[in-house]
């Protein structure tokens, strides 16, 4: 008998509510759900990734953390919660925008892939490629037999076969290239392996995933899946053909320098649409389309930045993450229980991991790879990521994979990548180099006329102009070597998923990327030093490193010991307003400069910029300036005077070099600070004797002695000396005077001289360079006053 009865199913949710005062719940309305649900994804991620930040983890674990955290693993045992957040019918909604988002993201990961990098790609890391797929691809294919007679019963076998392999043997092009960006590997040999690699296992992936896909159809007829396998490799076919002539015409048509028109972008985006509701009707995903799409865009040229600029931070930011959550929704660990369980985890994540990592070795070797540059490279192969949950949802909307197999799979792509940093940083340092032995480490030496290094680094093309007039006045006489400067722009590698344009600069430049060939870049910057290199006597080499903050100072820091550096010049983490007022940049940039400060190999002069000889470069027949240095004693006052003094060999600079001395009637205990065995440096008396014999030989240096009873006293005298160009002070002076000034400064790194110049109520044009002498390990106050600052108390300890 049939039955009558209906079932009563829940009604759609409307789009927008009318508001609190009209009676209505924003939650049982989708708009303002989604906006929860974004803000919370948004927020949570955000969090674990600073949280993960000091383990240097890629912000994809974070992420896929956030998704199993707001699933049923963990706050989801909350049923009110998960109700009221993610109720059912806001799913569908959900879930639309994140497969939207994530199409968009894989366009940019297409985007990433260069086709011709691949063509170029040699047989070794063809071959590695190669053994890194089908090891793990065969044990995948194992390990679904064990899953099959246990927790995946009655599933299809043959997708179930195949998702298990390409889930084993994935490895995550954009994630990887992240952690080599961030350990700077990419200009490495294991570095460029690796991305060459990766880049055929994507590819190689895809096809796989595309074969899975097509043979996991509904249809019961395998001719079903052969049709649909057939229709995606013609549509493949046609995007080769038709693709890039049409993106080729668009790329000429935007020149460099010129604002990418509007349309060519919209045109672009609706055709990654597009491809991907071909895909999608033909049966394989959306994805697919966007990704050939990404692929076949060109490379070269402002199109293919234009398209990361507008599209990535908006899907990587708030988008992507969703995917994450509605992957993180089907997530529960809470399946996996018993030892039987537990124990296929274990079994699955060894099986990956010996199987890329193994492999990978194996085959290395074989090539005559070191055996610790095969290990490096196995466990960089062994990195998963959004690729891989990709491969895990597809299998688990169509029914290949269940609850159970599904959370250990997702696990496991956790572990994976979560462990790659910590052991790739572990087994491999490469830039942790010997040091280097040279000997010309400070401005302050005995051998006057031997060439002097400078290694200067600058943020941003509003420093240039002071740091180009900074060089014209330090180069002495010219003598010999005379004055080679690198100069070094510092830029931060951001957050983006997208690692296209990180990639191919930092490809380019790793640890870093010197500048020798004269038409290589023709960016203003370049373009600037190059121009006054024609005009003056000095060698410049410019260079670009991209880095984390937090790992800034490793970069500087080899680099200048590579280079042989007398001194690094940093600028000042503020900048000068109109009223003359400073006011921060970025606020990260003085953390960079205090660990530059402890772990220079040479000395480390820091350039507060008031605009050092206007806003253009000074030619050197037009050079005057007057600079005043201040001597208290010890070490870096030393180098100060130092450094002023081979200013002062300039014919259109003048050095006042004005001494502190206690009046004899107040005088107590002398202080001395920093005493550290070797590094004794020559007493106050043995090096002012030596500068007074240059006072007497160059016209240019004025000295003179002041004697002051107390800190007040001294503060009148530098004030009365503030009508000049330049002051040049140590950090870190020594004396009894000093102890009166040396209480807790806004900017330790300044020291409590330089602290005193910068301050508001000392009026001055003057921009100011603090100077700190090279000790082979930073002791006493120099170090300890790094250190006041609880924000930075503990980065500072001597590697």
């Amino acid at each position: 008998m049939a039955s009558n009865a209906t079932v009563k199913c829940s009604p759609p949710m409307k789009a927008t509510s009318n508001g609190v005062f009209q009676g209505d719940n924003p939650l049982h309305y989708a708009l303002p759900l989604l906006i929860i649900q974004i803000c919370l994804v948004v927020v949570l991620t955000r969090v674990l990734a600073y949280l993960l930040r000091p383990l240097r983890q890629p912000r994809v674990v974070a992420e896929i953390i956030g998704g199993v955290l707001l699933g049923p693993s963990a706050l989801g045992r909350n049923n009110k919660y998960l109700h009221t957040i993610f109720p059912p019918q806001s799913l569908t909604v959900l879930d639309t925008l994140a497969n939207l988002g994530l199409l968009f993201f894989l366009f940019l990961v297409g985007l990433e892939l260069d086709p011709k990098s691949l063509r170029r790609t040699g047989k070794k890391a063809l071959t590695i490629a190669l053994a890194g797929i089908s090891l793990p691809f065969a044990l995948g294919i194992g390990t679904s037999f064990v899953l099959r007679a246990t927790i995946s019963e009655g599933v299809s076998q043959g997708p179930f076969l195949i998702f298990m392999g390409v889930a084993l043997s994935i490895t995550a092009f954009p994630v990887l290239a992240r952690i080599l960006a961030e350990l700077k590997l990419l200009t490495t040999d294991v570095g460029r392996m690796a991305m060459s690699a990766a880049a055929v296992n994507d590819v190689a992936a895809w096809i796989l995933l595309a074969l899975a896909i097509a043979l996991s159809g509904t249809g019961r007829s395998p001719v079903v899946s052969l049709w649909v396998f057939l229709c995606g490799f013609g549509f493949i076919m046609l995007c080769i053909f038709v693709g890039p002539p049409i993106f080729k015409w668009i790329a000429r048509r935007c020149p460099e320098g010129e604002p990418v028109d509007e349309i060519y972008i919209c045109a672009t985006l609706a055709l990654v649409l597009a491809a991907g509701f071909v895909t999608d009707t033909i049966g394989i995903h959306a994805l697919f389309g966007a990704f050939v799409m990404g692929v076949l865009v060109p490379k070269e040229g402002p199109f293919a930045g234009a398209l990361v600029e507008k599209v990535e931070d908006l899907v990587s930011g708030l988008f992507l993450p969703l995917y994450f959550v509605s992957s993180g929704l089907k997530t529960n660990v809470a399946t996996i229980q018993g030892a039987q369980s537990w124990g296929l985890l274990v079994l699955v994540i060894f099986t990956a991991c010996f199987g890329k990592i193994v492999g990978t070795v194996l085959v290395s070797l074989c090539c005559k790879i070191p055996f610790k540059e095969a290990l490096t490279l196995g466990f960089l192969m062994n990195t998963k990521g959004l690729v891989e949950l990709i491969v895990l949802n597809i299998g688990k909307d169509r029914g290949v994979l269940n609850d159970q197999t599904f959370a250990i799979m997702v696990l496991m792509a956790l572990f994976t990548t979560f462990i790659t940093t910590p052991i790739v940083m572990t087994i491999y340092k490469p830039a942790k180099m010997a040091n280097l032995e040279y000997k010309h480490r400070t401005i302050q030496r005995k051998e006057a006329d031997t060439q002097l290094r400078m290694f200067t680094c600058f943020q941003s093309t509003r420093n240039i102009p002071s740091l180009i007039n900074l060089m014209e006045a330090s180069r002495g006489t010219g003598k010999k070597g005379g004055l080679r400067v690198y100069a070094m722009h510092l830029m931060e590698l951001s957050e983006r998923s997208s690692a296209i344009l990180m990639v191919h600069k930092v490809r380019k430049n790793g640890l870093p990327f010197w500048n020798k060939g004269r038409d290589s870049e023709t960016n203003q910057i370049v373009v600037a030093f190059e121009a006054f290199q024609h005009l003056s006597q000095v060698s410049i080499r410019p260079t670009t490193v991209i880095s984390p903050m937090l790992s800034m100072h490793e970069d500087i820091c080899t680099s200048a010991e590579r280079k042989r550096a007398a001194i690094i010049i940093l600028p000042f983490h503020k900048h000068q307003r109109l009223d003359g007022h400073l006011e921060t940049t970025r606020a990260d940039l003085r953390h960079v400069n205090r660990r530059v400060l402890v772990h220079a190999p040479c000395s480390v002069g820091i350039l507060v910029d008031r605009g050092l000889g206007g806003t253009s470069h000074v030619s050197a027949s037009n050079v005057d300036y007057t600079i005043t240095a201040f001597f208290f004693g010890g070490y870096d006052d030393h180098e100060a005077l130092s450094y002023g003094a081979l200013m002062a060999e300039h014919t259109g600079i003048r050095l006042n070099a004005v001494r502190f001395i206690v009046d004899p009637t107040v005088v107590g205990d002398s202080i001395r600070l920093n005493i550290n065995g070797n590094d004794l440096p020559e007493s106050d008396e043995e090096f002012l004797t030596e500068f007074k014999e240059k006072v007497y030989e160059d016209g240019s240096i004025k000295y003179e002695e002041i004697v002051v009873r107390n800190v007040g006293e001294t503060v009148d005298v530098i004030r009365r000396h503030n009508r000049c160009n330049l002051f040049i002070v140590g950090r870190m002076p020594e004396g009894q005077l000093v102890a009166g000034l040396n209480k807790k400064t806004e900017c330790p790194e300044l020291g409590p001289v330089g602290n005193l110049l910068i301050s508001p109520e000392f009026s001055t044009t003057a921009s100011v360079l603090v100077v700190q002498q090279y000790r082979s390990k930073l002791t006493g106050d120099s170090l300890a006053s790094l250190k006041e600052d609880k924000t930075t108390e503990g980065e500072y300890d001597s590697e």
